[in-house]
C-alpha cells in the first residue's frame, strides 16, 4: 500500500558545509565581489534615434464622480461598492481591505 505524499510540507535539507562550497568553485574562497560598471551600458536604456524631448502629453481629466472615493492605501479612485472602512475610520477599497 503506497503512504500519503504532503507536498505542502517543507523540505528539510542540510546545508552544504563551507569546504564543500570552496571545493565546487575554489576561485570564490577568501576573494572579494567584483562590480564591472561600464559607462557604455546607459545608452541600452535610451531609445534609438528618438528625441521625445519637444513632445507633449495630452490627457482629458475626469474629476471624481458622486458615487466615487478614493482610497486611502493605494489612492485609486473606486466606485461607492467597493468602499470599506478601515480600523481607523477611513475609507479603503475592497482590494486594501
Amino acid at each position: 500500500m503506497k503512504t500519503a505524499s504532503d507536498y505542502d510540507a517543507r523540505r528539510v535539507t542540510d546545508p552544504p558545509e563551507p569546504a564543500e562550497l570552496r571545493q565546487l568553485d575554489p576561485a570564490l574562497s577568501g576573494s572579494a565581489a567584483v562590480v564591472d560598471e561600464d559607462p557604455n551600458d546607459v545608452q541600452f536604456f535610451e531609445l534609438p534615434d528618438a528625441d521625445l524631448s519637444g513632445e507633449e502629453l495630452a490627457v482629458t481629466v475626469i474629476p471624481q464622480q458622486a458615487d466615487e472615493f478614493t482610497c486611502t492605501s493605494c489612492f485609486l479612485v473606486q466606485h461607492r461598492h467597493r468602499m470599506q472602512l478601515s480600523s481607523t475610520g477611513l475609507p479603503i477599497c475592497a482590494d486594501c481591505a
